[in-house]
């Protein structure tokens, strides 16, 4: 599975998308852009907890098993098998203790903290959906403005944003654009190329999700005689 946004498409994909904008935009005034992210954000704050809950959870299964073997040191073996007795388990208990406990989740945040920061997919299962839903569109909206989309002549420009980790994508439109199509439209849209892309189908929804941008931009802004193209029809990353 591809999670670098320089990777997600082909050449030909590229072609295919290139083109697609531009066969798009033969009959509209509008701009179509598209911005590919590996991610929205670094999400230190998943790392940080998600190292500490690891390492707490393999410290303590490590405690255990400290106890667990001193403990069958001091009482005897029963048959081949630890004998749980209330003898057996007073002595594990007195074989745990935090001060060793500590120690051992201090030295494991570490690694697992380089775990998260090289596997970035980690980090979802620790991070809300609310967090995740405002960080995109955070970043879109940042992008929208980063590219110079609010600069087209008649603020009909939108921007396709799609973030790899987050599985998300966001369409955001300029101020022309939002005052004549509802943002409804744009969240179907949206969620139809989310979900080509997760079933790796990168290419083929996005060049589908423009057509229908496309289409809808006809109908509201049409062409005009001295249209130019104000855009890069080609992906940014």
């Amino acid at each position: 599975m591809k999670t670098k946004a320089s990777e997600i498409f082909s050449q030909e994909d590229k072609e295919c998308i290139s083109n697609t904008i531009k066969q798009a935009e033969t009959n509209t005034s509008g701009e179509i852009a598209i911005k590919v992210l590996d991610a929205s954000d670094s999400y230190k704050e998943a790392e940080t907890l998600g190292a500490f809950i690891l390492s707490g959870f393999f410290a303590l299964i490590l405690e255990t098993f400290k106890s667990y073997y001193f403990a069958t040191k001091a009482v005897g073996w029963n048959y081949d098998l630890p004998n749980f007795s209330p003898d057996f388990l007073l002595e594990a208990t007195g074989h745990t203790s935090i001060w060793t406990y500590i120690p051992l989740v201090f030295i494991l945040y570490f690694p697992f903290r380089f775990v998260f920061s090289k596997i970035k997919h980690m980090k979802i299962p620790f991070l809300t959906g609310k967090r995740i839903e405002e960080t995109v569109k955070e970043r879109a909206l940042m992008a929208f403005y980063e590219k110079g989309l609010y600069k087209t002549r008649d603020e009909t420009g939108i921007l396709i944003f799609i973030s790899l980790l987050e599985h998300r994508v966001w369409i955001l439109g300029d101020r022309g654009i939002n005052a004549k199509i509802a943002p409804e439209f744009w969240s179907r849209i949206a969620a139809n190329l989310s979900e080509g892309i997760k079933k790796q189908e990168h290419g083929k929804a996005t060049c589908h999700a423009i057509e229908e941008c496309g289409k809808e931009l006809s109908r509201h802004f049409p062409i005009k005689h001295d249209d130019t193209n104000e855009l890069s029809n080609e992906v940014m990353f």
